[in-house]
């Protein structure tokens, strides 16, 4: 019943801040296409969103327990660095994840992100950038917020993650409807770089900003190259059923096994780092 009551949250959580949004886009890319008019709706609408899940705004009834779920909690500077430097390295492991899985699987390819032929490219990155913030934001407070935390309380971290991934890789088939279930292990992934890291923190403010500056990256370059984030690579490199084991596949093995055990180092870094926050605003109480 948790994991069905806290899927349940995250879709809501997720439809309430890109159902708004993502309408605004749409009309942007139909009428007026020489200005980005609706980065500045969309953006009172989001901090309004982010006041109302983060129980400043909305029914008082409820708002403690908003509050302690979307986990937007408050991090000195100390834990900032330390949890950015994490998720870079966190980023790392998932590009070298991706580099070997495109020699074990054809990963698909995705559809070319188009838009109108009037629209300046400045006008079109802008509003790519908007749309990277709102998921940043919507997918980080639904999967790794709500989602996370309710699960988490209840089962333990590796179950929050492997569900909530789950989830997040399911919802993601419009991007490759045909190969949705060859795509889970990548989106959990993911998952697992930004839920460990909220893990660590204690918060999800590192995942929100790692996710939307990471989707302004990764949207960007797809629009200019056609080519999703999972597609590293310009041409895809022969499977390694076809080619056999040779240096190149070697060496992205044990990246992918040792960046991915620096991660977990570095998340428990963070969290040791968080803990002496903690410890440290306690004694300022005192």
């Amino acid at each position: 019943m948790v994991l069905l009551a806290a899927a349940g949250v995250g879709i809501l959580v997720l439809l309430a801040g890109n159902a708004p949004t993502s309408g605004l886009g749409a009309w942007n890319l139909r009428v007026g296409t020489r200005l980005p008019w609706a980065i500045v709706p969309a953006a009172l609408y989001l901090w309004a969103y982010w006041r109302v899940i983060g129980g400043a705004w909305g029914p008082t009834d409820g708002a403690a327990w908003r509050r302690s779920n979307l986990r937007a909690k408050p991090m000195s500077a100390r834990l900032w660095g330390a949890a950015l430097g994490a998720g870079v390295v966190g980023f790392a492991a998932l590009l070298a994840f991706l580099v070997l899985a495109s020699r074990l699987v054809r990963l698909p390819a995705g559809s070319p992100i188009s838009t109108p032929a009037d629209m300046p490219a400045i006008t079109a990155v802008v509003l790519l950038a908007m749309q990277s913030i709102v998921a940043g934001v919507s997918e980080e407070s639904a999967f790794r917020g709500y989602m996370q935390s309710m699960v988490e309380q209840r089962y333990g971290l590796v179950v929050a993650i492997l569900s909530n991934g789950t989830l997040f890789g399911l919802l993601h088939f419009g991007n490759h409807p045909g190969d949705v279930l060859l795509m889970l292990p990548y989106y959990i992934a993911v998952s697992a770089v930004y839920g460990g890291l909220t893990w660590a923190a204690d918060s999800i403010l590192p995942a929100v900003l790692l996710h939307s500056v990471g989707d302004i990256v990764v949207l960007t370059r797809w629009w200019h190259t056609g080519r999703p984030e999972w597609q590293v690579a310009a041409t895809a490199p022969a499977l390694v059923w076809e080619s056999g084991v040779d240096a190149s596949f070697v060496v992205a093995a044990i990246a992918a096994v040792a960046l991915g055990g620096l991660t977990t180092v570095s998340y428990r870094a963070v969290r040791v780092v968080r803990a002496a926050s903690v410890e440290s605003c306690a004694g300022v109480a005192q």
